[in-house]
């Protein structure tokens, strides 16, 4: 299957998957919708089936426990779901942000699909950003996706992007969660959601204090190299260290000067730098079929999975 990453819109800074429509600044949501590929609804019908007789073909029959859903501007086929699915229309995607962006200071960064449709994001920069030693610039970020493939809720969570490489981090909320996550079996209420993430801004300064924290802990070479095995190694198992060598490797060069940003006061020899040299690797360096391969795993998969791994294990070290 051909990669849609490349239906997408972006302003400001070219997006570290370097590809989409840019756009000037505080273009209102029908311009988003048309540039970043999001302009079509996903329309559904009951799935049917044609039975067979002795003769030939026999009867359309339908089952209703079944529908499929399917784009409205080119009619592909996006997804076999229960009947019960609820679906978020890519268009709701971006009315989330309507009101942020009018009210609150927030812009819209990036808008786009995955998947030829089956996944839509749209990620907006808050007014909330935080500086570390060495002038390391830290922007907090609201990313909202949704699927209707299966694979993932309606989630919205907030993120920081290190302006010097965009390595993305998720900012977990007070109940420990990175983000808020609605099931298709029930509604999307957006203003639901919102309330929800009212709690992002103590979220965002007790983040950014674990981040002067870790910019602050002194790393000797074989804290660094303990590190990159717990993070990279499962210790139910003999085979993952084999497997991981090279990423380690990889992470190793990062955090000793390959990285972007690893010269900086807050990240030469430090565990910050260490954190950023795992994050780095996920969302740049990782090896993956294609670009929204990375993409998707850097924001809800295995990706993620492994930089909160890497956060949780800097922050052992720093206490």
């Amino acid at each position: 299957m051909a990669h849609l990453v490349e239906s997408m819109a972006y302003v400001n800074a070219v997006p570290w998957h370097g590809i989409g429509n840019r756009l000037s600044t505080k273009q209102p949501i029908e311009v988003w919708a048309q540039q970043s590929g999001i302009s079509f609804d996903i329309k559904e019908t009951p799935v049917r089936f044609m039975t067979e007789s002795a003769g030939g073909l026999g009867a359309i029959k339908s089952f209703p426990e079944q529908k499929v859903l399917y784009r409205s501007d080119t009619n592909a086929p996006l997804s076999v779901v229960s009947s019960r699915y609820q679906v978020v229309q890519p268009r709701e995607i971006l009315e989330f942000y309507k009101d942020l962006t009018e009210v609150s200071g927030f812009e819209l960064e990036t808008a786009g699909i995955l998947k030829g449709g089956r996944k839509i994001w749209a990620l907006a920069k808050t007014n909330q950003s935080a500086v570390l030693k060495g002038n390391d610039r830290v922007n907090g970020y609201l990313l909202l996706a949704t699927a209707c493939d299966g694979t993932l809720a309606t989630t919205a969570q907030f993120t920081s992007v290190r302006v010097v490489c965009n390595n993305t981090l998720a900012v977990a909320l007070s109940n420990a969660s990175s983000a808020v996550k609605v099931p298709h079996s029930t509604s999307f209420d957006p203003q639901a959601v919102k309330k929800q993430l009212g709690i992002s801004i103590s979220s965002w300064d007790s983040f950014m204090y674990r981040m002067k924290t870790l910019s602050e802990r002194r790393v000797k070479s074989h804290e660094a190299m303990n590190y990159i095995l717990r993070v990279f190694t499962d210790p139910t198992t003999t085979a993952a260290g084999l497997s991981n060598e090279r990423a380690m490797k990889k992470v190793m060069a990062l955090y000793e000067g390959d990285g972007k940003g690893a010269e900086l006061a807050s990240s030469k020899g430090t565990a910050f730098g260490l954190l950023n040299a795992v994050t780095e690797y996920v969302d740049h360096e990782r090896r993956a079929r294609s670009t929204d391969h990375r993409l998707e795993s850097a924001w809800f998969g295995q990706g993620a999975t492994l930089k909160q791994k890497a956060l949780d294990q800097a922050m052992v070290m720093a206490s």
